[in-house]
């Protein structure tokens, strides 16, 4: 769990121009690479995302004008590698409420951990079934998907208790060598009620969940 130095806390009045800047994609995901696996030069970045050493290396330096990457120590003097600033972006969803650019920004993020909770299967599933990861981790591993019925204080609650939780678990860990990278993605996306339906005289695109066919 990053400590609070380690956290980059935005501001929507604040960090207007930053956040602007991180509603991009490729910005989002280069961030998290970064994060995720450590110093990479531009050369590199574009072979894992398939995309032009100039387009990488142009985001990049978006990216460190508005400090959320800076340059790491060099391997040699023939190209730069950077490095993430912090481990972590967090905010307050209520502040972030306050203007269009940082709604956007907040949906585009969420968005893009559910592509990297994709991602990351992917590479587990390789990792276990290639040798990589040891078969101990096949056990503890996996994903839930459960629909408890809470109040606002109720989930605020246990999200807290949970960040106290991993916090106290990774500390514990810290210097254990088996210790690896895991990739843990929480939700709590309260849910409305459904319209009763409507029956059998409904107007045509009224159903629900039905989709348009092509």
């Amino acid at each position: 769990m990053p400590s609070e130095d380690q956290k980059r806390v935005l501001d929507p009045e604040r960090d207007a121009a930053a956040l602007k800047a991180l509603t991009h994609p490729l910005r989002i995901r280069l961030l998290g690479m970064l994060r995720q696996d450590g110093p990479a030069t531009a050369s590199e970045l574009a072979v894992r995302t398939a995309e032009s050493s100039a387009s990488t290396s142009y985001h990049l330096r978006v990216l460190a004008k508005y400090a959320f990457v800076a340059e790491a120590e060099h391997r040699d003097g023939r190209e730069r590698r950077w490095q993430a600033v912090h481990a972590l972006t967090s905010w307050s969803n209520e502040a972030m409420e306050a203007t269009p650019g940082s709604r956007a920004y907040v949906n585009l993020s969420r968005r893009s951990q559910i592509r990297h909770l994709a991602a990351s299967l992917a590479r587990h599933e390789a990792d276990i079934a290639d040798g990589r990861l040891g078969r101990e981790w096949v056990e503890p591993s996996g994903i839930s998907d459960l629909m408890p019925r809470l109040t606002p204080e109720s989930l605020t609650e246990l999200r807290e208790a949970f960040d106290r939780r991993l916090e106290e678990l990774t500390a514990r860990d810290a210097g254990d060598p088996r210790a690896v990278p895991v990739v843990l993605l929480t939700a709590g996306l309260p849910l409305a009620p459904r319209e009763p339906d409507p029956g059998p005289g409904a107007a045509a695109g009224d159903a629900g969940d039905a989709g348009g066919g092509s």
